[in-house]
């Protein structure tokens, strides 16, 4: 009995620890394919990642912004063209699960740009919808 109580919770651990890796990478996969999109110039593919609701809240400069259309908006208006875009590159430095709805990434994002680099860090709040993980928030600065 100490034998299968024991193989149980091993068991038990390493499909915990595998669907943590799968999340956190298809959460990589996501900044991944978000950077792929801004570098090309298409901030529509790069809203892909993020929730497609009014419930969505992106936290900037100018304070927050609620909502999906808002936020692109405003991602249009800040940025242009692809001079304005430039490449950005996003460097993670902490992904943690919350529960198994929820992720909290930390990061630096950085744009390489003609008319001027910038960058900052940001913070993310993923959630599991419907099976796919989805920006909810996002504090950037």
């Amino acid at each position: 009995m100490k034998n299968f109580i024991f193989t149980f919770l091993t068991l038990l651990i390493a499909v915990s620890a595998s669907t943590q890796n799968s999340d956190e990478q298809k959460i990589r996969e996501i900044l991944s394919t978000q950077t792929k999109a801004w570098n090309k110039g298409q901030i529509e593919n790069f809203m892909v990642g993020y929730w497609q609701s009014d419930s969505l809240v992106f936290i900037g400069k100018n304070g927050p912004t609620y909502g999906y259309q808002k936020t692109l908006e405003n991602y249009k208006k800040g940025y242009p063209d692809t001079s304005h875009m430039g490449q950005l590159k996003f460097t993670l430095l902490s992904l943690k699960k919350l529960s198994p709805e929820y992720y909290f990434v930390i990061g630096k994002w950085n744009l390489q740009r003609s008319v001027g680099d910038v960058g900052g860090s940001f913070t993310l709040l993923f959630r599991k919808i419907k099976g796919r993980w989805l920006i909810v928030s996002d504090h950037s600065s």
